[in-house]
Parts: C-alpha cells; structure tokens; sequence
C-alpha cells in the first residue's frame, strides 16, 4: 500500500460535490482521513468561493491509474462538461508517497501546496510532521513560516453524518 495525499476544490454546489468526491475516493483508498474544509476566494481564474480539503489514505493503485480515476470521479461530477459554469469538483495528487519528478505530465510533490494556503493550511493539519518530500520540512514548519497572501478560513461541513471541521478550529474565528 502507497501512502496518497488528494487535495479536492469546488466552487459549484460545493457540498453536493465534495461529499460525491469523498465517496467515491472511500471505494479507491484505505484508512481515508480528512482535513477540515476551508473556504476560500478563487486563485487564479473568477469564480465564486471555494471550498478545499486534503485527504489522506493509503492505495493499492499505481500513480498514474490513481490519477486516472480521479479524472473519472471529476467528470461524474461534471467537471468536464461543456455548459459548466465554474469548477464542480477539483482532485488533485498532491503526493504519491514520497515520489518526486514529472510522471507522464504529472508534477509531484504538487507545486500548489507551496503556493496556495488552501492547500498548505489543511496539509499542516491532517499530516503536521510529514516532511514534504522536495524541501525537506514538515508542513507544519511550511505552514507556519508561510507568507501566502491568500484570504481562507474554516467552514462547518459534514461528511457521511460527522462533522469534518473540529467545532474549536471554528470557534477560533469568532
């Protein structure tokens, strides 16, 4: 089994969406965890906010199969489709274990999480004392010490009855 870390975005019936991307990645991976769910204004095109996360899990699959049913799981939630007006569902490979290198097109580790704190946030979170595999430090540390000049923050957010952001994490922003 090959450790994975998935970084998933919707900005389209961002509930609905997300939800059916958790599902079908709990058919894909084991020992599935999940970040809180941040909300966040869009990077890098127009759209209406976001909501990201980072899950983690163990799979069976190679890189490049994994990847290939992530493409499945966003087309079923109509990310390819034609009249869509923004972005349904988003999954990305952000680490493969601790594989680093271009895999046919595929850049790991995922240049986002050094750039993007709606990546970087949930990563320092779900996984505080894994060491991201290009720079040699923690996402805690790279969070920490982070100057990302991005607006986010924690949103309530239920997964299969269970809430997925830690009700202290909200209260923090009150």
């Amino acid at each position: 089994m090959t450790p994975v870390l998935l970084g998933l975005g919707s900005n389209i019936d961002r509930e609905r969406h997300l939800s059916a991307g958790l599902d079908a990645l709990a058919g894909l991976l084991t020992d599935m965890r999940c970040s809180p769910v941040f909300e966040s204004q869009a990077v890098g095109i127009r759209s209406g906010n976001f909501y990201n996360l980072v899950v983690a899990g163990q799979t069976d699959l190679p890189l490049l199969e994994i990847d290939r049913r992530l493409k499945f799981i966003e087309a079923d939630n109509g990310r390819y489709a034609p009249e869509r007006k923004g972005l349904p569902l988003d999954i990305d490979v952000l680490l493969y274990s601790d594989q680093v290198g271009t895999f046919n097109g595929l850049v790991l580790p995922r240049p986002e999480i050094l750039r993007n704190a709606f990546v970087l946030w949930p990563l320092a979170l779900i996984a505080p004392a894994q060491r991201h595999p290009a720079v040699d430090r923690t996402f805690a540390e790279l969070w920490r010490d982070a100057r990302i000049d991005q607006q986010l923050w924690p949103v309530a957010f239920e997964w299969r009855g269970q809430p997925l952001t830690p009700q202290g994490l909200l209260l923090s922003l009150s």
